[in-house]
């Protein structure tokens, strides 16, 4: 592998170099040493390759097997400092360890790299690797001729480029504090997102302050808004006087559709299941690179994936700013809410687990890779009961919470887009520590 960095002064050799001492380079255990059988409620987390996004571990799917089944396969627990790989599919993608992943188990579909770590970074490393041209390297490289696949032997050829370890702590700092403020965005996200679902749910799910009235418990809401809601239950179970609703009493569903290859010069931005399952955010794409039909999308829609309803898929599509034009798989549905207050409502009300439940008893095909539900007969299913003033309300009070959500996805997206701008550059010796360390400050 040809190093591509300009920057003659550092030392450049081969990763196995670097893992010859106290490291190495190992795949996972195979099927034979670890059975669907063995996999339990609770237990060790297992990583596979599915876990590992945007450069951390997801434990949102993640597997867990006994401690017991752990001890046996010791020797593909992680270390904090490990980077994780997967053998297959997107191998580009890694993450690294950290303190709160450190021994768990490295699952069967990847590979880990442990580091000698006297003379290089396991930080530096884990950014040297996003680098384009080692992206680049390791897609040429990689046997299988319909899925890439990875082996230690390939990972330990990779030509690894570095400068001084001092040099190498500044840098990593630097594309740190762009990662810790991603990172904490993708947090404080999550928390504002379970609050509104938490609020819907005890509105619309649970009916909390109806039958905190029935039980004659103290009022939790203020009381323009506890006045709203009856005190008692009719005899469907629901709060008396609510109406039932479905979907397409909601929203309407939308088809219009584009083929973006006939505006081959035009960038347009795209909402893929990929670009959902990298974190909410789409991918912008020239019209001549896409090559099948899709949906235009509005301001202030919702897309609910056909495919999978076991896994949610659901996205909150709002006004923009910006000069591209929206599209979206034809694998998700389209809705445009016949309310703009009712955006925050239906996107948590698609969320709710009552829902979930019905789209599950709902598919079609047998494979899970074929198993879709069907538009119109998702449009008529019983999406909530309530009254307009509540939906009303409820937007009302969740839309702000949205809002943070959307503005701190957006601040993520162009602190990842500076972040990869600078990566090569820095690495590169093209602009220098200090300068580097401004333009951070300038961003932050």
């Amino acid at each position: 592998m040809s190093n591509l960095l300009p920057n003659e002064k550092w030392t450049t050799c081969p990763l196995s170099y670097l893992c010859d001492a106290d490291g190495s380079i190992q795949t996972g255990p195979f099927g034979t040493q670890l059975h669907a059988s063995d996999y339990v409620p609770s237990g060790v987390p297992c990583i596979m390759p599915q876990d590992i996004i945007d450069g951390r571990i997801s434990t949102e799917k993640i597997a867990y097997i006994s401690e017991e089944n752990a001890n046996r396969l010791s020797t593909f627990r992680l270390l904090q400092n490990d980077i994780i790989y997967p053998r297959r599919g997107d191998i580009a993608k890694h993450a690294l360890i950290t303190s709160k992943e450190n021994g768990w188990l490295c699952g069967t579909g990847c590979l880990r790299i442990r580091l000698n770590t006297s003379s290089i970074l396991p930080q530096y490393l884990y950014y040297y690797l996003t680098l384009p041209h080692v992206r680049d390297w390791i897609a040429q490289n990689s046997v299988g001729a319909t899925m890439p696949h990875l082996n230690t032997s390939l990972v330990g050829q990779i030509s690894v480029s570095y400068p001084t370890y001092d040099e190498q702590q500044v840098i990593t700092n630097i594309l740190g504090s762009l990662d810790d403020k991603i990172d904490l965005n993708r947090r404080t996200n999550e928390t504002l997102e379970a609050m509104a679902r938490a609020l819907f749910r005890d509105w619309f799910v649970d009916f909390g302050p109806t039958r905190a009235k029935m039980a004659g418990k103290a009022p939790y809401l203020a009381p323009e808004l506890w006045e709203l809601f009856p005190d008692r239950l009719d005899d469907e179970r629901k709060p008396e006087g609510w109406q039932s609703l479905s979907l397409a009493d909601l929203a309407i569903l939308s088809k219009s559709s584009i083929n973006p290859a006939q505006f081959s010069d035009e960038y347009f931005l795209h909402f893929s299941l990929p670009a959902f399952d990298k974190g909410m955010m789409p991918d912008l794409v020239k019209g001549e690179e896409i090559k099948s039909g899709k949906f235009s999308l509005p301001n202030n829609s919702i897309l609910l994936s056909k495919l999978n309803p076991e896994t949610p898929r659901v996205w909150m599509v709002t006004a923009h700013e910006e000069p591209y034009q929206r599209i979206c798989s034809t694998e998700f549905i389209v809705l445009n809410p016949l309310q703009k207050d009712w955006l925050a409502l239906i996107y948590c009300a698609c969320l709710s687990q009552p829902f979930r439940e019905t789209l599950q008893g709902m598919v079609t095909g047998t494979s899970k890779s074929h198993q879709r539900v069907q538009p119109l007969a998702v449009m008529q299913t019983h999406l909530l009961h309530a009254t307009d003033i509540l939906m009303r309300q409820f937007g009302l009070t969740a839309q702000p919470l949205f809002a943070k959500i959307n503005f701190n996805r957006n601040e993520s997206n162009t602190l990842a887009q500076f972040r990869d701008l600078l990566l090569p550059k820095l690495m590169s010796g093209e602009i220098s520590i200090r300068d580097a360390e401004k333009m951070v400050e300038d961003a932050a």
